[in-house]
Formats: C-alpha cells, sequence, structure tokens
C-alpha cells in the first residue's frame, strides 16, 4: 500500500477531537491505517475538546464515525484492540493550567503502551487558535519529549499574506520549519499525486510539456453541494479563499513545476515554489480581464430544488463569491503565453475535479495532406480526473467507421480504479501515514503558502473593494456565470462543458 518504510510508534494528540473533520476523515483514515498493519499496535490517540467527554464516551463517538464512513468495519475484537487506544481530556488547552492536564494525560498513555516519546499534535481547530495552542505546548515542555514533535495544521493558513506570516512566525516559535505540515488533501489524492509520475516516468508527456505542443492547461474543481453546515467560515472566505488559494494552485504547480533534481521531498518543494513565484501577479485594473467571480442564486441540482447563496446563509445582501473563474499565466520558458484555465464553485451541474491538458490543433498543411481540408479537426487532450471515478484518458483523431473522409474524437483509457491502486488509500489515510514516517512531500511548505497569497491579495483586495459591481450571479444547478466562458474565449479555449456527455472530457 506505502513504500516500505520503517513505521515508528507515535501518539496522535487531536485537538477539536469532536469535531467535523475528525469525524468524517481522521478517525476513519486511522483505522485504515490500524486495519491494514501499518499502525497497529504503534499508536494511541488523545483527544481534546471541550465536549463533557470521558474515554468511554469518546470512544463511541469514534466507533460511530468509523461505521459510518467504512461501514461494519469496527465490531468484536477488532473494535476493542483499536478503540482501546483512545483516552479523551475536556479541556480548554489555551490556558497553562489546562495544558498541565493535557501534559499528564500525555505521560500516563505514553507509559501505558510503552510509546517513545514521538508526537504528532493535530490542530482540527479554527485558526484563531493556531498561535495560542503553538505557544501553550511550547511553554508547557511538550515539546520537549525524547522523539520527534511534529504538528498538522488544516487550511487556511492565514487570511492573507500579512495574517499568514504572522500565523507562520508563532508557529517556528514553537517548532521547525520541518516539523510543521500544513495540509492540503487534494496533495493526497491519487491522481493528483500521479501527475509527476505520469510526467517525469514516461518519456512519452515529458518532451511535448511545454508551450510548444501545449496550447492550454484546464483545471476544475466543482461540487453540486451548497455550503451546508460551513456558512459562517465561508460567509466570511469565499472561494478564491476556500479552493484557489491552496487546492487550485497546488495543482497548477503540480502541472507546472519543473523536474526535481533529485527526487527528495525539498526538491520536489522547491520546484513547486518556483512555478508559484513564476504567476503574473495582476493589477487592480487587471483583475475583471483575468478573473471572475460568481454566486448561486436558487435552481434545481440534483433534481431538487435548493435555495440561492443569499437565502441559505441569511444574508440577502451578501457579496461573498461562491464561483471563480481565472486565467492564469506563468511567466517563464516553458510556459510562456500558455493560459492556465482555472474554475471552481458550489451549487454547480456536476461534482468534478479534472486536469485538462489540450494540445495545439495540427496545422493547415497536415489537414490538407490527411484529404480533410476544411474539417474542424479536434485537439488532442490528456485528462486527468482527480475525482470521481479516478482515471487517466487521453483523445485522439481517427477516421470514423462508415466514412473514410470523417474524423471523430476518441477517448483511450489509460488507467482506472484500481489498475493503478486508485481505491486505496484514501487522501487524509495516506497524508497521517506521512507524517508519521517524517516525509513532507505532499504538504505545503511555507514558502509555497507565500507564494500563492502573493498572487491571491490583489484579487481578493478588488472583489472586496468592487462589492457587488461585477458580481455574476448563475442558477444552481447551470455551469456557472456566462461571464467565465467569455474571458476563457478571450484567451483560449472555451472551459469545457460539466454536462456535455459527448465531450471527449467524458469518455
Amino acid at each position: 500500500m506505502h513504500r516500505q518504510v520503517d513505521v515508528p510508534d507515535v501518539l496522535f494528540i487531536f485537538f477539536g477531537a469532536t469535531g467535523d473533520l475528525a469525524r468524517r476523515k481522521l478517525y476513519p483514515a486511522l483505522y485504515e491505517l490500524w486495519r491494514s498493519g501499518e499502525l497497529r499496535g504503534r499508536m494511541a490517540v488523545v483527544g481534546v475538546s471541550r465536549r463533557p467527554f470521558d474515554d468511554e464516551a469518546y470512544r463511541e463517538f469514534v466507533r460511530k464515525a468509523v461505521n459510518e464512513y467504512r461501514p461494519f468495519a469496527l465490531y468484536g475484537e477488532a473494535a476493542s484492540s483499536f478503540l482501546e487506544r483512545f483516552f479523551f481530556l475536556s479541556a480548554d488547552v489555551g490556558k497553562p493550567e489546562e495544558t498541565a492536564k493535557l501534559a499528564a494525560r500525555i505521560a500516563e498513555v505514553e507509559e501505558r503502551f510503552s510509546l517513545s516519546g514521538n508526537r504528532v499534535f493535530y490542530l482540527s481547530i479554527a485558526p484563531q487558535h493556531f498561535a495560542p495552542i503553538a505557544q501553550s505546548l511550547r511553554t508547557s515542555g511538550l515539546l520537549e519529549s525524547r522523539g520527534f514533535r511534529r504538528v498538522v495544521i488544516e487550511k487556511p493558513f492565514g487570511w492573507d499574506l500579512r495574517s499568514a506570516r504572522e500565523l507562520n512566525a508563532a508557529l517556528l516559535g514553537a517548532f521547525d520549519e520541518r516539523d510543521i505540515y500544513r495540509i492540503d488533501h487534494y496533495l493526497g489524492k491519487a491522481m493528483v499525486q500521479n501527475i509527476a509520475v505520469l510526467r517525469f516516468a514516461n518519456l512519452l508527456f515529458e518532451p511535448l510539456w511545454n508551450r510548444h505542443y501545449i496550447a492550454q492547461v484546464e483545471i476544475t474543481a466543482t461540487e453540486t453541494v451548497g455550503v451546508g453546515d460551513r456558512k459562517g467560515y465561508y460567509e466570511a472566505a469565499g472561494a478564491l479563499r476556500d479552493m484557489v488559494q491552496n487546492h487550485i494552485l497546488q495543482m497548477v504547480a503540480m502541472v507546472a513545476m519543473e523536474p526535481p533534481g533529485r527526487f527528495e521531498p525539498e526538491a520536489i518543494r522547491d520546484e513547486k515554489v518556483k512555478a508559484l513565484r513564476s504567476l503574473r501577479i495582476y493589477r487592480p485594473e487587471e483583475v475583471p480581464l483575468f478573473v471572475v467571480r460568481g454566486q448561486y442564486r436558487s435552481g434545481v441540482t440534483l433534481g431538487e430544488a435548493v435555495p440561492g447563496y443569499r437565502e441559505e446563509i441569511g444574508n440577502p445582501s451578501s457579496t461573498t463569491e461562491t464561483y471563480v473563474a481565472a486565467v492564469l499565466f506563468l511567466e517563464n520558458f516553458r510556459w510562456w503565453g500558455v493560459p492556465f484555465l482555472v474554475r471552481t464553485g458550489k451549487r454547480l451541474a456536476r461534482k468534478r475535479t479534472d486536469i485538462v491538458i489540450h494540445f495545439h490543433t495540427l496545422p493547415l498543411t497536415v489537414k490538407a495532406l490527411s484529404g480533410i481540408e476544411g474539417e474542424e479537426l479536434a485537439p488532442n487532450r490528456l485528462i486527468l480526473r482527480v475525482q470521481p471515478d479516478e482515471g487517466i484518458f487521453l483523445t485522439f483523431n481517427v477516421r470514423a467507421s462508415r466514412s473514410p473522409f470523417q474524423l471523430v474524437p476518441t477517448a483511450m483509457e489509460l488507467s482506472r480504479g484500481e489498475a493503478i491502486g486508485f481505491n486505496t488509500p484514501e487522501a487524509y489515510e495516506r497524508l497521517l501515514y506521512d507524517v508519521v514516517v517524517g516525509d513532507p512531500t505532499n504538504f505545503t511548505r511555507w514558502d509555497e503558502v507565500e507564494a500563492a497569497w502573493r498572487w491571491v491579495d490583489p484579487i481578493a483586495e478588488f472583489f472586496a473593494a468592487a462589492g457587488e459591481e461585477g458580481l455574476a450571479f448563475y442558477p444552481a444547478g447551470s455551469e456557472g456565470p456566462e461571464e467565465a466562458q467569455r474571458i476563457a474565449r478571450r484567451h483560449g479555449l472555451p472551459f469545457t462543458s460539466l454536462v456535455d456527455e459527448r465531450a471527449p472530457v467524458l469518455p
């Protein structure tokens, strides 16, 4: 399942242990690591939250969480051996006296299971608590164990460049940079991790991976759901901060990076930083030419009538964007002049995360020699489907079976499902494992975060100043605002349809 390395024993300390992320992602991922043998007998967990739980109530919470997202997984002896390693502390660890209770609980659990002092502090909490908890951990002596001390930070990492720098300074007051794991779960997805392998392990692709052969790169990350129970967070963040600053720009970096000199974590992250630093930063007056922001209104999604965003959050004057489409340019030799079209949004026609590489169309002379002069030839496309139904597809032109003079685009399915192990493990399972073994490759380094905020900040400032002006509304269940297709056509090919089953992106 994972590469063969020595897996150390570890104590996980989950702050926000009864929150939604822990319930949906962290406990099911830990159980899979336990069940598969990677962490069996080598881990324990101390959950920290303000809820008035005891150990038994916490274990029942974990059991229900695992069985909800891994149906019928936890029962019998398997449940007992896994759950007996979960312990709870009801505390506000921002207070020094409460941190002393945590220190005592950690010492008790480590002694009980003969753990060697390796500790992973997972901050599954609101970002404003990161700095106080880091400071509290440092002053309490909890970072002075004989093993490693690593901290995992969920997004958003800051609100803008200034706040991100302040947060980073606070974390560096307690942890070394090498021990800070800024998690972006998209980097744990199988297809995103396969971008580098596809490029650098196959001679077929890397020689073509440049402006001479690629006309456009298109990255889509859309959802059919609304904001749900994230209303407060989303109203403050919007799609730009929630998706573009992290997930979208990380996929851009993976596609655009240069081949690393060595396939080692820091060498790979060095090349990602270079790609992000080469992004053209837009001046305020340029933003409307390259970026569209939208907000969904009422409509029909997956056959169900749904309210508009303003009704959903109870704010009739909200200008928070639920959709962003943008054209990016990288100012380097490899990608000069190649538009990177990105889009993300909620309440759209289909849930999809795709990376589509559009190759140049054939020159007219080739069309003439083929005897199909005047025929519209579809460009070749390489499609990396991240979710759902992960797969790799290559489209090319072939003659129609009943006409020697008609060409049709056909998709070759390179891999799908278990062909290259997509079904296991899940993203958080991979990433938790990587934290334990100390592999930071698929985590975001500080200079990546800094470069991403440098690109996002001017756009966010323009959005804030513009208010409702320029906010494009779209009905729920649609493909988003038409303005997005207009900026796409201005700089390259239009965005691929989310719903047209005949499109090559949907083999």
